[in-house]
């Protein structure tokens, strides 16, 4: 397959890549030249910027073309409309986020998305992204004619991920020592491994899957137990883990997601228990949660020294928050 990439050099991207030169597609990559510019020197680029400068694909076709950094729906819908007669299919990498709060336990595709009193707003915010983003996915499907796929993806894991909204729990975990663990040790958690994202993206590009897929995983939540267990098996620490629960945290304040990566208070129901049904019936699978902490841990480990958290909590607040609630640990 002839493959058009938009972004392909920064973790989603480069996974994409990474998984299309393994199945031997020929890929072209289109972006500005300014992420990890030297990543791929044998894979075609096109630099440009996709506001105003998709000029630079004129002439050009693919049997498909994958956006990964599409967040306003101006811009999807010039690039969705300027390749529709150069690609025969579009993908474009969406959000869970597009649901509307409150979002229930097994929210399907079917459940409505968020909407913006003014369309025309552009400016990108923690209230304006989902929104935007389906904004987009209805800019996507009426530029191609229907011809569109929409992969509203769930947090994106492994190597290459710089938000440390999961990278934070394996590294934690390896440190050893007591870690404060959110809620209980079944409190179920969602999350995909990004090149399980890649590859389910990249065979459903080629089946030309249309419409919107919820994309993250697995089938029922992983209890975040597990999850720590695993790390801490994977990286052979002596972390053993004291849960504190949801009232404690948030009268101390605790951000959710960020701050503790992963817990989400109740109010937000199914924020961790999405229904994904539909695309496990087009292939999703998933990698064991081992490898993703193994590979995860791997790569961090590379990261400098003085490397700045995005997401987590410091080791100074995690330690006031432990002896200010002594609790049971495991």
């Amino acid at each position: 397959m002839k493959l058009l990439i938009i972004g392909g050099t920064r973790f989603l991207g480069r996974a994409l890549v990474d998984e299309g030169l393994a199945l031997g597609h020929q890929l072209t990559l289109f972006n500005r030249g300014q992420s990890n510019p030297d990543l791929y020197p044998d894979v075609e680029q096109i630099h440009g910027d996709r506001d105003g400068g998709l000029d630079a694909l004129d002439g050009r076709r693919w049997d498909a073309v994958i956006d990964t950094c599409g967040y306003v729906p101006r811009l999807v819908g010039a690039a969705a409309g300027y390749l529709a007669g150069a690609v025969e299919h579009y993908t474009f990498i969406s959000t869970l986020s597009v649901y509307a709060e409150p979002i229930g336990v097994g929210l399907d595709e079917g459940g409505p998305v968020g909407t913006l009193a003014d369309e025309s707003v552009e400016e990108i915010t923690g209230e304006t992204y989902g929104p935007l983003k389906a904004l987009c996915e209805r800019a996507a499907t009426g530029a191609m004619d229907g011809r569109a796929l929409h992969v509203r993806a769930g947090l994106i894991v492994g190597p290459h991920d710089q938000s440390d909204r999961f990278t934070y729990w394996p590294v934690r975990v390896a440190r050893g020592g007591e870690v404060l663990a959110p809620v209980a040790p079944d409190y179920g958690v969602q999350f995909i491994d990004v090149r399980d994202l890649a590859r389910w993206t990249l065979a459903a590009t080629t089946a030309r899957l249309t419409g919107p897929y919820n994309v993250t995983g697995p089938r029922q939540p992983l209890p975040i137990g597990q999850l720590l267990a695993t790390s801490r098996a994977v990286s052979g620490s002596d972390a053993h883990f004291t849960w504190v629960d949801e009232a404690y945290l948030l009268a101390h304040e605790v951000a959710p997601f960020t701050e503790l990566p992963l817990w989400v208070p109740d109010a937000y129901g199914g924020f961790n228990a999405f229904n994904i049904d539909k695309a496990l019936a087009a292939g999703l699978t998933f990698r064991p949660v081992s490898e993703t902490v193994a590979d995860t841990l791997a790569w961090a480990g590379q990261r400098p020294a003085d490397y700045q958290w995005r997401n987590g909590l410091t080791a100074e607040r995690e330690a006031a928050l432990l002896a200010a609630r002594p609790t049971t640990s495991d």
